[in-house]
C-alpha cells in the first residue's frame, strides 16, 4: 500500500523526454479521483542540485536516513515534481519521518500559494 512519505523507485524522464534511470522518489500525496495517481518528487545524491531554502536535505546522522532506504546524503528535490500512475512505481525502499514530511508539504504549499498572490 502506497502512502505519503514513502520513498519509491521510479524512472524519472529526462527533460528531453528520454527515458531516465531508476531513481528514488518521494510520494507526496495521492491525486484526487478514482485513479491511482501520485504527486512525487525526485531524490538525488547530487547535492549541488539543491535549491537552498526550498529543497530538503537528508544527511548522514539524521534520524530518518536509515529508515529512508537512501544510501547516502541526498536532496529531496521539491522543485522536481511529477504526477504518475501508481503502477509505474517500481518498489518501496523506505520512508521519511513525519516531521520531515510535514516540512516538505508546508514548503510546497507555501510555494504554490505564493504564486497565486503575484
Amino acid at each position: 500500500m502506497k502512502e505519503p512519505g514513502q520513498i519509491v523507485l521510479f524512472r524519472f524522464p529526462r527533460t528531453d523526454l528520454a527515458e531516465g534511470k531508476l531513481r528514488p522518489a518521494l510520494l507526496i500525496r495521492e491525486a484526487p479521483g478514482p485513479y491511482d495517481d501520485w504527486l512525487i518528487c525526485m531524490i538525488s545524491s547530487q547535492l549541488h542540485q539543491q535549491i537552498e531554502g526550498f529543497d530538503e536535505l537528508i544527511e548522514e546522522g539524521d534520524s530518518d536516513l536509515q529508515q529512508s532506504g537512501l544510501k547516502k546524503t541526498s536532496v529531496v528535490r521539491i522543485s522536481r515534481l511529477a504526477v504518475v500512475e501508481g503502477e509505474v512505481l517500481e518498489g518501496r525502499i523506505g520512508r521519511i519521518s513525519p516531521d520531515r514530511m510535514q516540512r516538505i508539504q508546508r514548503r510546497l504549499g507555501e510555494w504554490m500559494a505564493e504564486g497565486k498572490r503575484k
